[in-house]
């Protein structure tokens, strides 16, 4: 690498007004080509000296071994300005000069003068000095060597040269100073353990990006290869020439700057990795004993002083509001043991083996106590919902059993017996729901104590920190809380027995009295079939004994209407002393079933005896008209007794109370009545039938007692002569013996 003594930078103003500049074209010989062209203003000769400095910098001792050729353009120069540039060359470059080309004006110089002065310097010189016009240039430098100010084809920017020419000298600065600085650091890693700790402690940092360094260089190298760099392609037709690559070594000297400089980036990088590492353990350390510490200290405390479990929901709900802020306490260091967690698995995945066992113990450490506080944590919240679950039960219980109670201690005045059965059924059903309260209060209570009971231990010697005595007061509390429910709910059990039972009285009571009520509307109309409907007798004895059996029946359903209904009224006399109230029915119903019956047995006595004279007619009468023999007495107790029947249908029947009624309408009557007639009609016609026999049987009887007569006339005299024809036997015999 060549020593730049000058840069760029510091001269930048002079270099930018192209007072000379190496186009990257070569000559025959492969010498490098310095341009000098010279305007037509004062060109500072200082200047241009440290122009030619700088650019003589350039180039390797290899490349200038090979000698350059200048090419002095004076065309818009004058001639003292062109021999004092051309004599300043033995002074800048007298060993390196190989031939000056000085390129002449249209309006040719002195040439006597000229060729004079430069024939006769010529060893004085030590180079070649030609004066030569720009279309003969070629004769010594191909044109594709030449710039288009001299007809040639080679493309030369001075900005974009000067500008690349900035980059790689800054490139150069940086990158050195660069390795200098990673040097030091990497070699400070060497040194002993107390050294490492103090460098990692000041942080030796580069005091440039190494990124930004490489990659300018890689921009740079990727430049030169593609011959962008103090040069370009060749002509057409000419070979490729890369002078910053082979002679002005640009290219060489970038890639072994970004060898080196990758080489020492690489070491800072894994040094900066393994202190990252070690940092990175010893934060996670820190925070992890930090985690450690304060969940064994201030959290456990926090925990430990929330032992109660509350006499009431709203005790209940207070302890868990506090537990709720112990656990957003917690929660921001488990957020920490989350995130340490996951930095020490993304560590455990890359580290060595020593610290892959640190980082297992730290994690394990670390887990142990996390997961303990947390099945704290949740062995606490499970006894606080059990808490809020057991007086929540308990409250509601309360309340349950304070309205029980309260249904107890009012009075039973209901109007009838379905709003008692109303109320008896509401009864129940509370009574039912406080069962269940209790029995749902009994879980919630035997669940509380068994989440007191296997909530999780502490360690051994947290354990003798912890009192023991406020367990026993919460599950004392509990047993307590549900032998007092036990109580209430049996002296309300045997309260609702009491009312029940008063209750079921009052239903039958009113049940009763309905009963009554109705067997007296039943037997009313009973009475009011009976008058309306029960007129008819029958058209002969038959029906009218079928009649007869019906209306006994008929009177017997009555007879049990009333006994039932009295039986009643009875019960309901019982009901009302046992339960110490007056009856509606003792002065209503009683009187009016009395009443209902009186008259009922007034007219079921006057039907019966209606039936039976009408039967008695009706069998009487079929009798005379089926004989043949009729007395008279009975033909005349058949009109008597049918005169009589009718005359009974005609009279009204007469209620205890002096009032009438008659059966059925007087149609209905009519109907009866004439039926009887209709019968007696039959009967006095047997009865004239009887007579007309009774006539003509006399009349045969006078004629047959006439025949009789003379019968016994003739039997007689045939008896007389019997007579005395035995006689005669008789005298006859005896005189035989």
């Amino acid at each position: 690498m060549s020593n730049v003594t000058v840069e760029a930078t510091n001269m930048l103003p002079i270099l930018e007004k192209k007072l000379a500049f190496l186009s990257g074209g070569k000559d025959r010989r492969s010498g490098l080509i310095l341009t000098i062209p010279l305007s037509s203003d004062q060109t500072s000769m200082e200047e241009l000296s440290a122009t030619l400095d700088y650019l003589l910098s350039i180039p390797s001792q290899k490349c200038k071994a090979r000698g350059f050729t200048v090419i002095v353009d004076g065309r818009k120069s004058q001639w003292n300005i062109v021999k004092t540039v051309v004599l300043m060359l033995q002074n800048v470059i007298p060993a390196e000069v190989s031939l000056v080309c000085v390129v002449k004006p249209d309006e040719f110089w002195d040439k006597k003068v000229t060729h004079f002065c430069f024939w006769k310097e010529k060893d004085r010189l030590g180079f070649e000095v030609i004066l030569v016009s720009a279309n003969k240039l070629t004769r010594y430098i191909e044109p594709c060597q030449l710039t288009d100010d001299f007809g040639g084809s080679l493309d030369y920017d001075h900005n974009d040269w000067l500008n690349k020419r900035l980059v790689f000298e800054k490139f150069t600065k940086e990158s050195t100073s660069l390795l200098d600085e990673l040097l030091i650091i990497n070699d400070s890693d060497k040194g002993s353990t107390v050294d490492r700790e103090k460098s990692a402690d000041c942080a030796l940092l580069p005091s440039v990006d190494p990124e930004t360094v490489l990659q300018t260089g890689h921009e740079l190298l990727s430049e030169l290869q593609q011959r962008r760099f103090n040069g370009s392609e060749g002509g057409q037709g000419g070979p490729a020439w890369c002078p910053m690559e082979e002679e002005l070594l640009a290219q060489p000297q970038v890639m072994k700057l970004l060898d080196s400089l990758r080489e020492q980036y690489t070491r800072y990088q894994e040094l900066c990795r393994q202190r990252n590492k070690r940092t990175q353990l010893d934060e996670i350390h820190g925070k992890v004993m930090q985690v450690v510490t304060w969940l064994q200290g201030p959290g456990s405390e926090l925990l430990k002083t929330q032992q109660a479990i509350g006499d009431s929901m709203r005790a209940a709900q207070a302890l868990q509001q506090k537990h709720e802020e112990i656990e957003s306490q917690h929660s921001e260091w488990f957020a920490v043991y989350v995130e340490l967690n996951q930095q020490i698995a993304a560590l455990l995945s890359a580290g060595e083996e020593e610290e892959v066992l640190e980082l297992k113990a730290l994690q394990q450490q670390l887990s142990d106590v996390c997961y303990q506080q947390a099945a704290q944590l949740e062995g606490r919240q499970n006894v606080l919902q059990a808490a809020q679950d057991f007086h929540g039960i308990t409250q509601e219980l309360s309340q349950q059993l304070d309205g029980l109670l309260g249904m107890l201690c009012a009075d039973v005045a209901p109007s009838d017996g379905a709003s008692i059965q109303q109320n008896l059924k509401l009864l129940e059903e509370k009574l039912q729901t406080v069962e269940a309260g209790l029995a749902s209060l009994r879980q919630k209570g035997g669940l509380l104590m068994e989440q007191m009971c296997t909530q999780p231990p502490w360690p051994l010697e947290e354990a003798e920190e912890t009192p023991a005595g406020d367990q026993q007061d919460n599950t004392q509390h509990v047993q307590t809380v549900m032998e007092e429910m036990q109580l209430r709910k049996q002296r309300c059990e045997d309260m609702v027995d009491v009312r029940r039972l008063k209750m079921l009285q009052m239903v039958q009571l009113f049940k009763c009295e309905e009963d009554a009520f109705q067997a007296v509307e039943w037997l009313g109309e009973l009475l009011d079939a009976l008058l309306k409907t029960h007129v008819r007798l029958g058209d002969d004895s038959q029906e009218t004994r079928i009649m007869l059996d019906k209306h006994r029946k008929f009177v017997d359903v009555a007879q049990s209407t009333y006994d039932y209904g009295r039986q009643l009224l009875q019960a309901t006399v019982v009901l009302c002393q046992s339960l110490r109230c007056t009856t509606r029915s003792s002065g209503d119903t009683l009187p009016r079933l009395n009443r209902v019956w009186k008259q009922f047995s007034v007219s079921a006595e006057e039907r019966q005896q209606r039936l039976e004279l009408a039967l008695n007619f009706h069998t009487a009468a079929e009798r005379v008209l089926q004989q043949e023999c009729v007395d008279p007495e009975s033909l005349d107790e058949v009109d008597s007794s049918g005169k009589t029947l009718l005359d009974r249908l005609t009279l009204p029947v007469i209620f205890p109370d002096g009032t009438e009624q008659f059966f059925g309408s007087p149609s209905d009557t009519a109907a009866a009545a004439e039926g009887v007639r209709e019968r007696l009609l039959l009967v006095e016609e047997r009865r004239l039938q009887l007579q007309e026999v009774e006539l003509h049987n006399d009349e045969e009887v006078l004629n047959g007692q006439e025949a009789r007569l003379d019968v016994i006339g003739e039997e007689l005299s045939e008896k007389e002569e019997e007579a005395g024809q035995q006689d005669e036997d008789l005298e006859r015999t005896t005189q035989d013996c």
